[in-house]
């Protein structure tokens, strides 16, 4: 066989899957202006967080009577705050045909991709029904053991537990930044930022004995300093969880 036709065998790609926390901007009104203030005061209150963060943009719940949004505008205004938009998630043909015509991939509108999926599973348990049982083999441990920090965060210092749960045990100054695919256990006061379930898991918590976050996380949900400041618990032990798009903040 020749040289070029062993080259031609050789993969020059793969196609893998991956979960990756994406945020979504979802859109409650045409009101670019508006948006354009908004997500300033945003990035103001988090610049490093915002940085090229990777974006999907909802506009399945704009109110029809507002019109259609300017897709090209929008995006533009995005860039200009450091997001780069990824997608649309989009119901109305003209919104599609819109992001059709600027190369965008479209997705379908919040609720279409979970009727999917239970439709799905519905196949498969008929298809397991009536396969013949095979033996059940071991399930592999999903997580690693927890990383556990003894020693103070400081300032500037990332740290982050691939496919398990963090731990410190000591203060998290404020600039510094904390990233689990699992859990975040903070004993002691937490000044930083905290970013749970990276990877996607919505079910990951925030345990924090003083909460004075900069900002805190969980499967790409977020509040920074200035909604925590508002929220009564701030200051104090709290457990933070995700309930569908709403973090959830409750004293222990």
């Amino acid at each position: 066989m020749s040289q070029p036709d062993l080259l031609d065998q050789d993969p020059v790609f793969l196609l893998k899957g991956s979960m990756l926390a994406t945020t979504i901007l979802e859109l409650s009104h045409n009101d670019l202006a508006r948006l354009d203030r908004q997500l300033e005061e945003k990035v103001a209150q988090a610049p490093a967080f915002f940085e090229n963060i990777p974006l999907i943009i909802a506009v399945d719940k704009l109110p029809e009577a507002e019109g259609q949004i300017d897709l090209a505008a929008l995006m533009q205004l995005c860039g200009k705050h450091g997001l780069r938009t990824l997608a649309l998630r989009a119901g109305r043909e003209e919104d599609i045909a819109a992001a059709s015509a600027l190369e965008l991939p479209v997705l379908p509108p919040s609720g279409a991709r979970e009727k999917l999926i239970e439709l799905v599973e519905a196949r498969q348990a008929a298809a397991e029904a009536v396969a013949p049982a095979e033996p059940e083999k071991p399930k592999e441990p999903e997580r690693k053991p927890s990383k556990v920090i003894n020693h103070p965060v400081r300032g500037g210092q990332q740290i982050y537990a691939a496919d398990g749960d963090l731990v410190v045990l000591g203060p998290v100054s404020a600039g510094a930044e904390l990233l689990a695919d699992g859990n975040i256990h903070i004993y002691g006061p937490m000044r930083g930022r905290a970013l749970a379930g990276v990877k996607g898991d919505t079910g990951a918590q925030i345990f924090c004995q003083q909460m004075g976050a900069e900002m805190l996380s969980i499967a790409g949900i977020y509040k920074v300093a200035e909604d925590l400041r508002r929220d009564p618990q701030w200051g104090r032990s709290v457990h933070v969880s995700l309930s569908g798009d709403v973090l959830n903040i409750t004293r222990l």
